[in-house]
């Protein structure tokens, strides 16, 4: 027998994609992953290009959006909500202002009172540990509409948290009723009572400046405190997952450092929950611009639209004033508004390098130790005897 024909024969192999994907692997993905995609092309993608459609037509509601007889408008409906100086822009000027204030107190204090919760019930000296969890989840499991009916009944002229106010010896507002902005009323308290003339003389999308600042108003603080109390519970459970998954060795190197407890949660464990604290952020951007079933089972804009949101404005103008071109377009207004907030904080907590003067004196105080070792060691050396 040659050398040749005594030599084993090579194992067939699989050739592969350069990903390392064998062949057929991913044909065989594609046709798991195919119901779900037509499902959500059927259910998500093809409604949401229709009505994208409908957002640059002149639709009435009649028919199908792709009926030969439903023309291109271009940007009319746009600019019927933003530029066209009427009660469409002025709405939708009121409603960005309302969701502004509702973003800008919701999301701040959600987080960090889920972020607390996380960190009071993940410590193990902490007894009942599970009823806590619980008790703090358990609104976010509840109807949004059962708890919007609540909030009704408790801050009500004569409900509890008015009958609370009063053994203080205080009278409390009367809430889904009082128009005026917190921040008016605070001035009104401190004896402004007349507007600056450069606050309005301008505005923006039919809303004077005065306005814009005057705050939440009564009615949608009572909103604002539902969200918080309702939302903290979920975003506890990620902040608790994230915790959990932190080494314990690293706040044991912080305790024998001497760092006490505010500096291993702001030094150890804040830094940690970055990838967490983003996920919290994002989805409470999203939930907070989004805010439509409250305000619609609860206040439907009242009193004086201070209630009123985008999200509920668009239905009110598609399926009650059948504009559905306008209730199109301040959709996906809503829509950019949403990703250009998840992308400017995807920025702010992005992984920023490390400067060079830091960078420059973490290699100094690393150099240290290996400079001064020569130089003991050249001192032991000479003053030792022979």
């Amino acid at each position: 027998m040659s050398a040749t024909a005594s030599q084993a024969a090579p194992a067939p192999t699989t050739a592969r994609h350069p990903t390392g994907i064998r062949r057929g692997e991913r044909l065989a993905g594609w046709l798991f992953v195919l119901p779900v995609i037509l499902i959500l092309g059927v259910f998500l993608f093809v409604p949401v290009l229709m009505a994208l459609w409908v957002s640059f037509s002149d639709w009435s509601g009649r028919g199908s959006p792709l009926a030969p007889g439903v023309g291109f408008i271009g940007l009319e409906n746009y600019g019927n909500i933003t530029t066209g100086g009427g009660l469409a822009e002025s709405n939708f000027g009121t409603s960005l202002r309302n969701n502004a204030w509702y973003v800008i107190l919701v999301v701040p204090l959600q987080t960090a009172l889920s972020l607390l919760l996380a960190v009071l019930v993940s410590r193990q000296i902490l007894r009942g540990r599970g009823f806590f969890r619980t008790a703090f989840y358990f609104p976010s499991v509840t109807s949004s509409v059962a708890i919007t009916v609540l909030w009704l009944f408790l801050f009500s002229t004569t409900g509890v948290v008015n009958q609370i106010i009063a053994w203080f010896g205080a009278t409390g507002p009367n809430w889904f009723n009082e128009p005026r902005g917190l921040v008016h009323l605070a001035l009104e308290g401190l004896g402004v009572t007349t507007p600056p003339a450069a606050l309005t003389a301008g505005g923006f999308l039919g809303i004077t400046w005065w306005d814009w600042l005057a705050g939440p108003s009564v009615a949608m603080f009572a909103l604002i405190l539902m969200a918080i109390f309702t939302t903290s519970g979920t975003f506890m459970l990620l902040f608790m997952a994230a915790i959990q998954s932190i080494d314990p060795s690293l706040a044991e190197a912080a305790m024998v450092d001497g760092a006490n407890a505010w500096q291993r949660f702001w030094r150890v464990t804040l830094p940690q929950l970055r990838p967490a604290l983003f996920t919290v952020l994002t989805l409470g951007l999203i939930g907070c611009w989004q805010v439509f079933d409250q305000i619609y089972t609860g206040t439907q804009g009242a009193p004086g639209n201070t209630t009123l949101t985008p999200a509920y404005l668009s239905y009110q103008a598609g399926f009650q004033d059948q504009k559905w071109g306008d209730g199109a377009a301040i959709a996906f207004i809503l829509f950019l508004i949403i990703i250009a907030f998840t992308l400017l904080q995807r920025w702010v907590l992005r992984d920023k390098p490390v400067s060079r003067r830091r960078m420059r004196a973490y290699l100094t105080a690393g150099a240290a130790p290996s400079a001064a070792v020569p130089a003991a060691s050249a001192e032991t050396t000479k003053g030792a005897t022979p």
